[in-house]
């Protein structure tokens, strides 16, 4: 039964903008409301954002203990990246020729972040080498058939869904993951990679993240694109990049080659374009898809 409701104003450390609704169905808008539903200890925890000013976002969560609400702020904090101080970033390259223009035109621009490492780690195997569209449509499957679900005290359900637990994933069939638009390969990747977090062979939360990193690469299937994308959007690692992203490929491919349309980058080649951006150089590759 729902007991607890927690609300948190908080000043955003500099401009700041709640982004919308993603095409995945975790995150949904309504009006100038985002909501999420996250999980704590098997707990349900109902997350609701609004931004009040430009210098004001409202939280508030709804759950059955204090302890859940209180994870559930804390992990909408860190998704929406309302507490990231970026000042360094813009001093440093307010000016520079590649990304300056955003900084100016977009000051409150953040990279997207999931509540939980898990989720991003899930969702960057089921969007491995196809376009985001066709992703999106395999998690929202995914989330239709298993997904946690919010009931209200009152008996009320929502149509909110939080991914499954690591271990509800891990006890999948591949089989029912390859019905949603999985490929095989992937279902299988992705069922392995839920074992090893459930079994607490790789810890997502743990400070030292290189090592659950080279846990993961064991995993078949498992590569640098999938792991910078959980360093990126999962762990909050600024300094990592997505290097086999296409569009990255692309777009660095066409800056190289002086304007061809049809060059691709490799991926050492994305990694040395980034390098001088360093700390931040994740943070200019958001920046470099929105100029």
């Amino acid at each position: 039964m729902t007991n607890v409701e927690l609300r948190v104003e908080i000043r955003p450390a500099g401009p700041f903008r709640l982004p919308r609704g993603g095409m995945d169905g975790v995150l949904r808008r309504r009006g100038g409301v985002l909501e999420r539903l996250l999980h704590h200890d098997g707990e349900p925890v109902l997350v609701r954002a609004a931004q009040r000013a430009p210098d004001r976002v409202l939280l508030g969560a709804r759950a059955s203990t204090a302890a859940a609400a209180g994870h559930g702020i804390s992990r909408m904090r860190f998704a929406l990246g309302i507490d990231e101080d970026l000042r360094a970033f813009h001093r440093r390259f307010a000016r520079d020729p590649l990304i300056g223009r955003s900084l100016r035109r977009r000051p409150w621009l953040r990279c997207s972040r999931r509540p939980e490492p898990f989720e991003a780690l899930a969702w960057a195997v089921c969007e491995q080498l196809i376009e985001y569209e066709r992703a999106a449509a395999i998690e929202r499957r995914l989330l239709a058939a298993l997904g946690r679900r919010w009931v209200g005290w009152d008996g009320t359900a929502s149509p909110l869904r939080d991914l499954p637990a690591p271990a509800e994933l891990a006890g999948t069939a591949p089989a029912l993951l390859e019905s949603f638009d999985l490929a095989g390969t992937r279902a299988l990747t992705l069922v392995h990679a839920a074992r090893e977090v459930a079994l607490g062979r790789v810890d997502l939360h743990s400070a030292e993240h290189e090592h659950g990193w080279r846990r993961l690469r064991a995993i078949p299937g498992i590569g640098s694109w999938t792991v910078e994308m959980l360093a990126l959007h999962g762990q909050g690692r600024h300094d990592q990049v997505p290097a086999g992203d296409v569009g990255l490929l692309k777009l660095v491919g066409r800056l190289l080659s002086g304007g061809d349309p049809h060059a691709r980058a490799q991926e050492h080649e994305v990694r040395e374009f980034f390098a001088p951006y360093e700390e931040w150089a994740g943070l200019a590759a958001t920046h470099m898809y929105a100029v």
